[in-house]
């Protein structure tokens, strides 16, 4: 059965800086924090669950919480996390997760970055609209901020 097109978000962008670069902006966790937004506690590895605090004031209430599913150096990362923040003091935890993967390829001229977060039509339909909107919406900011942070870096 094909997804929806309400049930994945897919960006794709292409960085101007090596592999190995863009893959510590993304495996790293202080690195990934400092240009995502996130001051996060723990180390990014396959099964871990990592923590930590929303730095972007509009957001500060919510608990960044996500649990790392795939690393494969250099290639992918992947993890599950509860979909678009709810209102505030609302817990989500018992909400289906999505699936965010991160996927770098070698291209002339740099690396494309290709993420896609699906599993959108799992999520309660009363939320599910505002949360695709908000994380479509959010990855595209994401894509801005991280194509600069490897940039200045690189």
């Amino acid at each position: 059965m094909a997804a929806s097109s309400t049930d994945r978000i897919e960006k794709k962008i292409l960085l101007r800086a090596p592999r190995a670069r863009v893959w510590r902006a993304l495996a790293d966790a202080k690195e990934f924090g400092t240009w995502f937004g996130v001051k996060l506690e723990g180390t990014f590895a396959p099964g871990a669950r990592i923590t930590g605090k929303v730095l972007h004031p509009d957001y500060a209430h919510v608990p960044f919480d996500l649990t790392i599913e795939r690393m494969e150096h250099e290639r992918l990362l992947s993890w599950r996390a509860p979909p678009h923040p709810v209102e505030k003091g609302k817990d989500d935890s018992n909400e289906p997760s999505t699936l965010v993967v991160f996927e770098l390829e070698d291209v002339p001229g740099g690396t494309m970055l290709t993420v896609v977060e699906s599993g959108f039509d799992g999520i309660p339909l009363s939320r599910r609209a505002e949360a695709y909107r908000g994380n479509e919406e959010g990855w595209t900011i994401q894509m801005g901020n991280i194509e600069r942070y490897v940039r200045q870096a690189a």
